[in-house]
């Protein structure tokens, strides 16, 4: 008995299922994404989004401080930061032109009060 050679594949099947994962993919991302799937949440007396609610540090060029909109000296910086809690995250914003002493400053300021998550916030080059 001759055995027929095999001469080729039949991929269509296969690429069926991958544009049905594709689509389920696709459309659960989408979903996900905008938001569009309503979910109710549970109440509670005080939410963990509040007590650790960024505080940013802002500093323009001429190196003057800015705690949540706030104008502040770094006295006044360190007074403050001194009732945050030490794992809430610290945002700084520092103008690109500004001296570096001033950004080093605040840093330190930070740092003394031993705050675990500080980060610098930057744009890209793209």
């Amino acid at each position: 008995m001759d055995e027929k050679e095999f001469d080729y594949m039949n991929v269509i099947p296969l690429v069926d299922v991958m544009l049905v994962l594709l689509t389920i993919v696709l459309t659960t991302s989408t979903f996900i994404a905008s938001g569009a799937i309503p979910v109710s949440l549970p109440k509670a007396s005080k939410s963990r989004e509040e007590c650790m609610k960024t505080q940013t540090i802002e500093i323009d060029r001429l190196g003057n401080v800015v705690l949540n909109a706030k104008p502040v000296t770094l006295a006044a910086l360190r007074e403050a930061m001194r009732c945050i809690d030490k794992t809430t995250p610290i945002l700084i914003r520092a103008d690109r032109d500004l001296s570096l002493q001033s950004f080093v400053d605040v840093l330190d300021i930070a740092k003394s009060l031993e705050f675990k998550r500080v980060s610098l916030q930057t744009e890209s080059r793209g």
